[in-house]
C-alpha cells in the first residue's frame, strides 16, 4: 500500500485501532475535495494497533472533537512535507455540538437552535455535563 506523502496538511496519529472512522465523520472528512487517507489497524510498539488519518489539505481542524473522543492522540502540522508542529491534545473544558443531549426533558429538545454544550466536571473520569440539564453525557 502506498500513501504519499503530505505536502500541507495533517497527519492525526494514535488514534486508537477502530476509531478512526468516528473521527472521521465527526470532522466532515468524506465533505473535504483535497486527499484524505484513513489508514486502520497501523502496528504500532506503543499501542499494538491504532489508526491514522492523513489530511493533505490546509482545513481548520476542530481539535476539541480529537481530544474529546482521546486526549493521547496526536496532531501533527506539515508544511512543505516537513513536521512544524506536534500537538498533544488534552481533555476539553467543554465540547459544542459534538453529541446531543439525551435527556428528554432538555430545552435542547425542544428549542432546536440551541447548541448542544457540554462542560467536562469530572477530568480524572471523564465526564461531561449538559449546561442545560445537568445530565451525564454518556
Amino acid at each position: 500500500m502506498k500513501i504519499d506523502s503530505i505536502k500541507n496538511g495533517f497527519v492525526i496519529d494514535h488514534i486508537p485501532a477502530g476509531e478512526g472512522m468516528e473521527i472521521y465523520n465527526l470532522l466532515g472528512l468524506g465533505e473535504l475535495s483535497c486527499p484524505v487517507a484513513l489508514i486502520k489497524n497501523v502496528p504500532s510498539r506503543l499501542m499494538g494497533k491504532k489508526d491514522i488519518i492523513k489530511i493533505d489539505g490546509e482545513i481548520e481542524i476542530e481539535l476539541d472533537v480529537i481530544g474529546f473522543i482521546d486526549p493521547a492522540i496526536t496532531v501533527n502540522t506539515i508544511k512543505d512535507e516537513k513536521l512544524v508542529d506536534k500537538r498533544h491534545l488534552g481533555l476539553p473544558e467543554k465540547i459544542e455540538n459534538v453529541c446531543k443531549c439525551k435527556n428528554p426533558r432538555c430545552i435542547t429538545t425542544t428549542e432546536q437552535e440551541l447548541p448542544h454544550i457540554f462542560k467536562l466536571t469530572d477530568r480524572e473520569n471523564k465526564v461531561y455535563r449538559c449546561v442545560y440539564c445537568e445530565s451525564k453525557l454518556k
